[in-house]
């Protein structure tokens, strides 16, 4: 079941979702994150962005990254993943600008949005896989075979 405000609210005070340092905007199902440094996307361009905020997620909690919509009405693409239950750190999001225009964020500017996922039952297995910690734009950790 998705999270509410007033969940997600909760969640934090009870220690079991942490976004440091704060909530850039808390939204009726959701939590706007912010870019953590100014970019600019040619059209046809694709780079990495860094969210300004360490997201840490107990084994209770699922969560799902979207871009803004009023990001998407101007072109942007996001490559989104999951973010495991026990996932912490800041979070690493590909965007690509399938716009006619370049497209400008300013560091500090909310671009995606987190939903938050409640499970059924809290995951028997957290993850720590590759990511866990990371700080600022992580590159792809992918084992490549030649």
């Amino acid at each position: 079941m998705a999270l509410s405000d007033r969940e997600i609210a909760a969640a934090i005070k009870t220690g079991q979702l942490s976004i440091l340092p704060g909530i850039a905007k808390l939204n009726p199902a959701g939590v706007d994150l912010r870019v953590d440094r100014n970019l600019i996307l040619r059209p046809g361009q694709q780079k990495l962005a860094a969210t300004a905020e360490r997201v840490e997620l107990s084994e209770n909690f699922l969560g799902i990254l979207h871009i803004r919509s009023s990001l998407a009405r101007e072109g942007m693409i996001a490559s989104l993943a999951l973010v495991d239950p026990g996932f912490r750190g800041q979070l690493t999001v590909s965007l690509y600008n399938a716009g006619d225009r370049s497209v400008r964020l300013r560091k500090g500017e909310r671009f995606i949005q987190l939903s938050l996922f409640r499970l059924g039952r809290p995951a028997t297995h957290k993850y720590i896989g590759r990511y866990q910690d990371s700080k600022g734009v992580v590159n792809s950790r992918r084992r490549k075979t030649t």
